[in-house]
């Protein structure tokens, strides 16, 4: 059994609805959903909008390999209405995201998927719910823990 940290977030339509929605589907057909954080409301982050984000973090036990992990959350991003998924940092609106973050203490770098997700040391709205329910939590390449990481990023420092 594997441990796996997925972000999700979604600024268009019924925002608490759609992660409601997507953390149903991730139990259903992912995995026991051990922990969920609260719901956080950030502003977008890389591009502009209008819209603002709601995001939460889930934890989840699963016996499926990261790659079908990826598979799974990308046709649960298509079945709840996401046309377009941002492979080359061309952040826009979206009806849900949802991101591998940590599958145990795994490193990845694919060109499909790495593991750590790159850039969540820069990204409060996933750091926040993540200092909720695993502030101990060591990212495997910083060999740092999340409550570090969330610091950090709250003096504006720059990641390591």
């Amino acid at each position: 059994m594997s441990t796996v940290y997925l972000g999700l977030g979604t600024n268009l339509g019924d925002k608490t609805f759609q992660l409601r929605t997507a953390v149903s589907e991730i139990e259903k057909r992912i995995g026991r959903v051990m922990t969920l954080s609260a719901f956080y409301t950030t502003s977008p982050w890389g591009f502009s909008s209008k819209n603002t984000f709601l995001n939460a973090v889930c934890v989840v036990q699963t016996t499926l390999s990261p790659h079908e992990v990826l598979s799974i959350t990308q046709n649960i991003e298509i079945n709840l209405g996401r046309k377009n998924k941002s492979f080359t940092h061309n952040y826009s609106d979206r009806l849900i995201d949802i991101d591998i973050l940590f599958y145990d203490q795994l490193i990845l770098d694919e060109a499909n998927l790495q593991i750590p997700h790159p850039l969540l040391s820069e990204r409060e709205f996933v750091l926040k719910p993540l200092v909720e329910i695993a502030p101990d939590f060591i990212h495997p390449v910083s060999h740092e823990n999340i409550r570090t990481l969330w610091q950090r990023i709250n003096k504006g420092l720059p990641s390591k």
